[in-house]
């Protein structure tokens, strides 16, 4: 899921900076432009990790910012193909399918056409939800309901990722369409977003869906609570160490 990656690039220093050790300030630049930011074919960075090598400082004429030359390596989120994610459902629709959340990464979607079989769509005012209808010959409609229903944790598989290479020139125009405009503006911003990096999986294997159906409430709730104690902990640990 993370993996390290060498870079290259021109940190600027500006003389604001000047009063921290080098390593720092080179270290801030860094995580301030690659922090959260997706780079194409190479996935989501997450953040500084170790600096290789760096040149002696050039300044620049006029502006005393501080140039050098650095390889580091940086620290960046890439899930593989098959492996299993967890994730809390956003929304549903009838056309895109399932789009889950990880907190720090908003675009994992399942198409339905790799959900369980049969899933249907069902509308329930302005939202909808995907039920799942596992036959059942006791039942009374000869299948039981199984809901994917908002909020839900639920585990899934990768299956491909889609890359969307976004020029500056582009990025620079639908934030300008998104500011306000008039015309032809206007229908540029409501095309649909488009992500620079979307991964999609997939919820159609035993242990896959909502964690509710195979763990059941009361186990649910225990895992819940093991984590809170666990994050818990490593705050005080943290503290501790400030302290």
């Amino acid at each position: 899921m993370y993996v390290l990656v060498t870079l290259a690039d021109v940190v600027q220093l500006p003389p604001s900076t000047f009063h921290l050790p080098s390593a720092r300030a080179i270290e801030d630049w860094i995580n301030t432009k690659y922090a959260d930011k997706v780079l194409h074919k190479i996935g989501l960075c997450v953040g500084f990790h170790s600096l290789i090598s760096c040149s002696e400082g050039l300044i620049g004429h006029g502006n005393g910012i501080v140039n050098v030359n650095v390889d580091f390596r940086m620290v960046v989120w890439r899930p593989f193909r098959g492996e299993i994610l967890q994730g809390t459902i956003a929304q549903s629709d009838v056309k895109d399918g399932i789009w889950l959340s990880m907190d720090f990464f908003e675009d994992l979607q399942v198409p339905p056409s790799v959900l369980f079989d049969p899933s249907v769509y069902q509308q329930e005012g302005e939202d909808g939800v995907f039920v799942w209808r596992s036959e059942n010959a006791e039942a009374e409609n000869g299948y039981d309901e199984y809901f994917f229903d908002r909020n839900e944790k639920c585990l899934c598989r990768v299956e491909m990722e889609q890359w969307t290479d976004l020029s500056p020139q582009l990025a620079q125009q639908q934030q300008r369409f998104s500011a306000g405009g008039g015309g032809e503006e206007e229908e540029a911003a409501e095309e649909p977003r488009k992500q620079p990096y979307a991964v999609q999986a997939s919820m159609m294997h035993s242990g896959l869906g909502p964690k509710l159906w195979w763990l059941g409430e009361d186990d649910l709730a225990q895992e819940a609570q093991d984590e809170t104690a666990e994050g818990m902990d490593v705050d005080g640990g943290a503290e501790q160490e400030t302290a």
